[in-house]
């Protein structure tokens, strides 16, 4: 037996590997990683383009210098310190830049995803009673929306693939159903969606006395097949929510930090959410951290002599860890340095112009929609139920990452990404639609 089965049949006796099936491993094995770097990995079945960012959060690609110096240069000071009691430069360098990017005043360090929604749902929950409000303890989301996997955030989620199992327990929280979504920027409902708000309207208002919070993914929802909806959309929701003192929870967690064209979605439509939520290209995806920003008025309510009730006691061990904190801040400096947000229009248009050639040539794709580092498509149906999965194992035969959400293929690069490299994965795609649907 050679090194590489015994690592596999290993790893199939061992290893829990997250959001998928572990019987398939016994036909399809997972990749084997000896090195990543740029928008590629490079495994035992050879060079591979990682076409969606190691789960979304690859901004920067894989092993940027700038990103590594920065952890090296931090790991040779202190790997970690308990942040409840102490502070250092990165860190406050780090939050003074957050603001920037967002307007709000205040961070709190967490370090993933879930977990930051989760202290933005327990914010604006403890908030309200601070504010004499205790009845109001729900929550507004939207239809078919996606903000973690812990029992909290699957509560405020859509998806049944996620959510079924565990649907009895969590927090009350009613969804929208009318969402008018988009295929991209210069479709008619992106900048006024009259047609769909009246109905909108009518379900915000039987939950307004009783909601705390409406939680969005700003423009697009990743885990529900990178569906983009309407700012004009996003911007109402977001006066509603503030002339009925509702809070406004941005989930920035993989539209956050260039992924839609520019640095937050919410800009898109102008909009200053109470709180938002980051985490994934934050560090480049070098190390895990996620934050929370915090409007000052609901800080406020916190600042206080010390009082029990008025004291948010959320922790995590890993909180503001260094070496996560002085990856994101050599991220956000190298995105600034490198104008990364401002390039992402050239990403934009050359992803579009092949993945459209893709959908004609192939005709085997529909409804393709797109807005900034993001591009997807629904695969058309087809005898094998699991058209997706099919279509992600024959693409990495051909050298690509691709991880189809059910039927929909998407793109979802390192915005670094370079022309040449988007053209091969536009080969490898076309061919690997090819293989599934006609061999």
């Amino acid at each position: 037996m050679s090194n590489i089965d015994k690592l596999l049949k290993s790893d199939l006796k061992h290893v829990f590997h997250p959001c998928t099936q572990m019987k398939d491993f016994e036909k399809h094995p997972p990749l084997i990683v000896n090195k990543a770097e740029g928008s590629y990995l490079y495994t035992d079945r050879g060079p591979i383009i990682d076409a969606i960012s190691s789960w979304w959060c690859k901004s920067l690609g894989h092993g940027h210098p700038e990103i590594t110096k920065a952890i090296n240069t931090q790991l040779n000071q202190f790997e970690h310190v308990i942040v409840a009691d102490t502070t250092y430069p990165n860190i406050v360098s780090l939050a003074e830049e957050l603001e920037k990017v967002s307007g709000l005043q205040h961070t709190f360090f967490a370090s993933d995803g879930s977990s930051a929604v989760e202290i933005a749902l327990k914010l604006a929950i403890h908030a309200s009673q601070l504010k004499g409000l205790p009845h109001r303890k729900e929550f507004i989301s939207l239809k078919n929306s996606y903000h973690g996997e812990t029992l909290a955030t699957l509560s405020i989620s859509d998806l049944d693939t996620f959510k079924k199992p565990y649907q009895d327990f969590g927090l009350t929280c009613h969804f929208l159903q009318n969402i008018p979504y988009v295929t991209n920027m210069e479709d008619p409902l992106w900048h006024n969606c009259d047609e769909i708000w009246s109905k909108t309207l009518e379900e915000l208002e039987l939950f307004k006395e009783s909601v705390c919070a409406l939680i969005v993914e700003p423009i697009v929802q990743g885990a529900n097949g990178m569906r983009i909806y309407s700012a004009d959309f996003l911007a109402r929701l977001a006066n509603w929510a503030k002339a009925n003192d509702i809070y406004l929870i941005a989930d920035e967690i993989m539209t956050g930090f260039g992924r839609t064209g520019k640095w937050l979605a919410s800009n898109h439509a102008n909009i200053n959410p109470d709180l938002i939520c980051i985490s994934k290209g934050l560090t480049g995806g070098s190390l895990p951290l996620s934050c929370v920003l915090i409007d000052n008025e609901i800080y406020s309510l916190f600042y206080n002599d010390y009082n029990i009730d008025n004291s948010f006691l959320h922790s995590h061990t890993y909180s503001g860890n260094p070496l996560a904190v002085a990856a994101a801040l050599a991220t956000i400096k190298t995105m600034q340095k490198e104008n990364i947000i401002d390039k992402s229009e050239d990403l934009t248009l050359c992803m579009q112009e092949h993945f459209l050639n893709i959908a004609k040539l192939s005709g085997k794709i529909s409804n393709v929609r797109f807005i900034g580092g993001i591009i997807a498509g629904d695969l058309e149906n087809h005898a094998n139920k699991r058209i997706g999965y099919d279509l992600q194992q024959a693409a990495i035969k051909n050298g690509a990452l691709l991880r189809p959400i059910g039927r929909t293929l998407y793109w979802l690069p390192p915005l670094n990404t370079s022309h040449q490299t988007i053209e091969k994965l536009a080969e490898i795609t076309l061919k690997s639609i090819k293989d599934v649907y006609f061999s």
